[in-house]
């Protein structure tokens, strides 16, 4: 049976699950087209990537 060596701090233990809590996703402000996009994504409206044309424009119905 495992059993620990030594016992966890609750200061310890409370580090290690410090990075379990949700975080907001980060939005940025489209230098183009002033819409919001996640960050190091394309743009889907405009198919933009760090000024270069990745994806043809969606078409607005």
């Amino acid at each position: 049976m495992a059993v620990p060596k030594s016992k966890i701090s609750k200061s310890r233990r409370g580090m290690r699950r410090s990075t379990d809590a949700l975080k907001k996703p980060a939005y940025v402000e489209d230098k183009d087209s002033g819409e919001l996009r996640r960050p190091h994504h394309i743009d889907l409206k405009t198919g933009m990537y760090r000024g270069r044309q990745i994806l043809e424009p969606k078409e607005s119905i």
